[in-house]
Order: structure tokens, then C-alpha cells, then sequence
């Protein structure tokens, strides 16, 4: 089934006296969602025991849980023991998902710096087998590994890019940032059809079952030149996406994604928002 819920604790969460992520899957279950994204961001330092703990809580309360890698894997570095680091990132976050009872990663492909385009997504595929070897080798290919589109002009991660990515192993499943596809767009996202057209093409290329599942992030985001600044909001009117055109897509090819809200402090309720928009439909 369609699954909707928030990128870690929301404001409320927290105004309500929570203190602890331990806390989130219940609380997240009394709000009728059904997801949670775990970042570790900056850093892998949750202990097995806790995420064990936040994971027995997710299966009692039917709260799935994904993982977020470290924002600063780079699989275009230049430096094969940078890159090496960036392997480890990702198959560290693997395990920590295990610990929480969930089979979903997702992380950064990589980001341009002073190579070309063309050689920054070279090296990034290279870098993207290795890392499939790296799984497999690891029996960790029974987990989703789902890189990201990206939000800055200068990142690997248009909805090509990460599509044809996810074409080296069936374990790779896009996450499909709309917040991010329209900032680096400039605001593109905006009836149906534009939607419409990133989803055909991911079925295009990768078949409807890998479709089916996708990992989805939406929010609002402020964007510049540049792409990316900031997120936002559903509350915000300057800048979009909008989620209605998409619950609509969604609903007219029966897709069944985990969809996750990175609203800016106000992400469960925008993620309430986003599921019951969905099911009124």
C-alpha cells in the first residue's frame, strides 16, 4: 500500500513534550501515518540497540521506516579513498536500516565540483557498480537502495541521471525528490502533465514494478540560480511544488511508493495533509 510520513520529528512532535525518537512510530500511528525516514545526515550514531527499539516499535504500529545516508557520500570525488568512504556510508546505513526493521536507503549520488558533467556522471556509474558488487557481496541486495535526485544545478541527479543509475541493479529504486526536480527546474512542476511525465518515464525505463515501489520526498523549496536553497512549508505560496497534481498521478497508475515529507518543521502535518488528500480522492 501507499505509505506517507514525515523525515524525522516535527516541531509539534516535540511541543507536545516528546523527547525521543523512540517515541515517533506510536505518535506517528496516532496521527494515521504509516512512514518514517530516520536521516542520519550528519553522521551514523544511533546505537543498534535503540534503533532496534524505534523498529520493533515501527512493526507494532505498522510504521515503516527508511533511512537517509550521510548528505556528503560523493560517488564523483576524484579520491578513490574518499570514494571508499562513501561506499562504507552507505553500506553502514544498510545495516543501521536493518536495525530498525527496514530494507530502505537512501542517499546522494554525487555532485559535479570541478569535473565536467560528462566525467562527474562517468565516474558516478563506475562508483554505482562497484557499490552493487559491494551489496551483493555483502548479502545486503534483499534491501532497497534508492539514490536520490538532487535539488542544485551542480549535483548528479536530474530524473535521468538517477534513472539511469538505478538501471545497473534491480536493488536500485529512484527516490524521487519533487521538491528538488521542480527547484532545479525553476518552478517546472506544475499541473498533472508535468508529473504525469517524470512517472511514465521512470515506468518507461524501469518497468512498473520498480515504479510501483519508488521512495518519493516532497516538500516546498525555495530556489534560486543555483537551484536548491532551502525547504520550506505547505503553508508557503511564493514557491511550490504543489502536492494535489501529483496525489492525482499517483492515483491514476495505482502506484504504491513510501512517500516521505521534508516540510521545514511542519512535516507530519504536511505528510497528514498529503495522505488525506490522496485518499479523497
Amino acid at each position: 500500500m501507499i505509505r506517507f510520513g514525515p523525515s524525522g520529528n516535527c516541531k509539534r512532535f516535540y511541543d507536545e513534550g516528546h523527547v525521543s525518537s523512540v517515541d515517533a512510530p506510536k505518535w506517528l500511528a496516532e496521527q494515521g501515518l504509516n512512514a518514517y525516514e530516520y536521516s542520519f545526515g550528519r553522521g551514523i550514531n544511533i546505537s543498534n540497540e535503540k534503533a532496534n527499539a524505534i523498529g520493533e516499535l515501527g512493526k507494532n504500529f505498522d510504521v515503516a521506516i527508511s533511512v537517509h545516508a550521510p548528505y556528503y557520500i560523493n560517488f564523483a570525488n576524484p579520491s578513490d579513498e574518499m570514494a571508499e568512504k562513501s561506499f562504507g556510508y552507505v553500506l553502514r546505513s544498510c545495516e543501521k536500516a536493518r536495525a530498525f526493521y527496514g530494507n530502505r536507503i537512501v542517499f546522494h549520488p554525487s555532485t559535479v565540483g570541478k569535473m565536467t558533467r560528462k566525467d562527474a556522471f562517468e565516474l558516478t556509474m563506475k562508483r554505482m557498480h562497484t557499490l552493487a558488487q559491494l551489496i551483493i557481496e555483502n548479502k545486503m541486495d534483499d534491501c532497497i537502495f534508492c539514490p536520490e535526485t538532487m535539488g542544485k544545478i551542480n549535483q548528479i541527479g536530474d530524473v535521468e541521471e538517477v534513472t539511469e543509475l538505478c538501471k545497473i541493479a534491480d536493488f536500485y529504486i529512484p527516490t524521487v525528490d519533487f521538491g528538488h526536480i521542480n527547484a532545479r527546474t525553476y518552478g517546472s512542476l506544475k499541473i498533472e502533465e508535468d508529473y504525469d511525465k517524470i512517472i511514465e518515464y521512470i515506468i518507461d525505463n524501469l518497468g512498473s514494478e520498480r515504479a510501483n515501489r519508488l521512495h518519493i520526498h516532497f516538500s516546498k523549496i525555495e530556489y534560486s540560480a543555483g537551484g536548491e536553497v532551502k525547504h520550506l512549508t505547505f503553508a508557503d505560496k511564493d514557491f511550490g511544488p504543489e502536492f494535489e497534481p501529483l496525489a492525482r498521478v499517483l492515483k491514476k497508475h495505482d502506484l504504491q511508493p513510501v512517500v516521505i515529507c521534508e516540510s521545514d518543521g511542519t512535516q507530519a502535518d504536511d505528510a497528514i495533509y498529503m495522505k488525506k488528500y490522496y485518499e479523497s480522492i
